[in-house]
């Protein structure tokens, strides 16, 4: 009996070692659950919000971006003023809105002298120049219930409320201050305005009546620009009547050979002009010099070479005939750089100079002078060749002679003379 309940006892015993055991591991596994449950919620968790503030995030920055694409639609990137679609939001905003006690005044720009700046210090530098007249502009406005615009290129836009009358006085202020001017450029411009409702009710006839006036103001500052070159040709003739049929027959080819070239015809306009004026600045060399029969001495020729930098310190002096100025400058400059008065070589002499300096040349060449007999146009045209690419652009030399020929060519066939194949 002893041995059976010693047995039972110990069975008893191993039993609830092994119960014992059984509830320990399961407790474990439990907690062990638990806590991996608690572990895969909290990663879950943690990512969830992460993802959560990855998507606030993008949605902020997709509202930055929104925001951002709506105000590059309306701003000039160059300038940082609102564009062509401001403008006419703006313009549609205030004709919905409009206050009978005050009038809008619209004025349109368009830069007089820019594409010579371009074509002169280079594409970087007038982005530079827009840059900083748009903000002189802007600047111009403050005080003012408007806004600036720029239109694209060299156009700009003024949008100002005020009150009936007072829009003149701020136009001007505006044309002010898109102006610059340097040692070797003048930029001004040209403006014309239009008064809301007085000149129109819709914006597309606001822009059209200031377009108008914008270029009648243009046209009647090239009105200008040629009473001022009648003027200065009128006073270099009476001061050396043998000058002024050089100076007809230089602008006559010029223009002509940039016609031949393709250049636009405001440029042939201002090469013409330029070729009239590029000796103008001899009213400023004394007779002694002017008319000497012989070769110059080295002092002499060094005085004569200041005629290019007089002539253009007269021109400048008229601003409807700035654009000019320096093509009169550089008129006497070489392409391989020995010329006067800057020295400037190749690419640095602006197209529109070497075709002066080429067409100056002929016609000194093929006119009698104090110091020279006149030549024939077939050597003439041999000597240009003959200094292509050290004194002349050879391009412009290229094109000049297939002009001359052209020209010769034409007379024979007027005249009746059989031409050679």
């Amino acid at each position: 009996m002893n041995t059976i309940d010693h047995l039972l006892t110990r069975a008893s015993s191993i039993y609830a070692e092994r119960a014992s055991s059984a509830e320990l591991h399961a407790t474990i596994g439990s907690l062990l659950t638990i806590m991996l449950l608690l572990i895969t919620f909290a990663v879950f968790y943690r990512r969830s919000v992460r993802s959560r503030d990855v998507a606030s995030t993008l949605a902020a920055e997709n509202g930055k971006l929104l925001i951002a694409s709506r105000i590059e639609a309306i701003t000039d990137a160059l300038t940082g003023l609102g564009n062509r679609r401001a403008l006419i939001t703006d313009l549609q905003a205030w004709l919905v809105n409009a206050d009978t006690d005050h009038e809008l005044m619209l004025a349109l720009f368009d830069l007089d002298g820019f594409k010579e700046y371009n074509d002169t210090f280079g594409h970087p530098s007038g982005d530079a120049l827009l840059a900083r007249l748009g903000e002189r502009l802007e600047r111009a406005l403050d005080g003012e219930a408007g806004a600036a615009y720029r239109m694209g290129g060299d156009e700009f836009c003024v949008l100002v409320v005020s009150p009936q009358g007072a829009g003149g006085a701020i136009a001007a202020r505006a044309a002010i201050a898109l102006s610059e001017t340097g040692e070797a450029f003048r930029i001004g411009c040209s403006y014309g305005t239009a008064c809301l409702p007085a000149d129109a009710s819709t914006p597309a006839d606001a822009l059209r009546v200031a377009d108008g006036r914008m270029y009648e103001h243009k046209t009647s500052r090239a009105s200008a620009g040629r009473q001022s070159a009648d003027v200065l040709l009128r006073a270099l003739a009476e001061r050396s009547p043998g000058l002024t049929h050089h100076l007809s027959q230089v602008a006559t080819l010029a223009a002509a050979t940039a016609k031949r070239i393709g250049l636009g015809e405001a440029d042939i306009k201002r090469i013409q002009v330029a070729a009239e004026l590029h000796d103008v600045g001899k009213v400023a060399i004394p007779d002694s010099i002017l008319n000497k029969p012989g070769p110059l001495d080295p002092d002499e020729r060094v005085f004569m070479q200041r005629h290019t930098e007089i002539g253009e310190r007269i021109i400048n002096a008229a601003p409807a005939l700035a654009n000019a100025a320096q093509l009169v400058r550089w008129s006497h400059e070489r392409h391989d750089g020995t010329g006067y008065p800057d020295r400037l070589a190749g690419e640095q002499i602006p197209l529109a100079a070497s075709i002066i300096t080429v067409c100056d040349a002929f016609d000194a060449m093929t006119s009698h002078r104090p110091y020279a007999d006149a030549m024939t146009h077939t050597q003439a045209l041999a000597e240009l060749r003959r200094c292509a690419g050290t004194q002349f652009h050879p391009d412009v030399v290229h094109e000049f002679c297939e002009l001359i020929k052209q020209d010769a060519t034409a007379a024979d066939h007027a005249a009746g003379k059989r031409v050679p194949a």
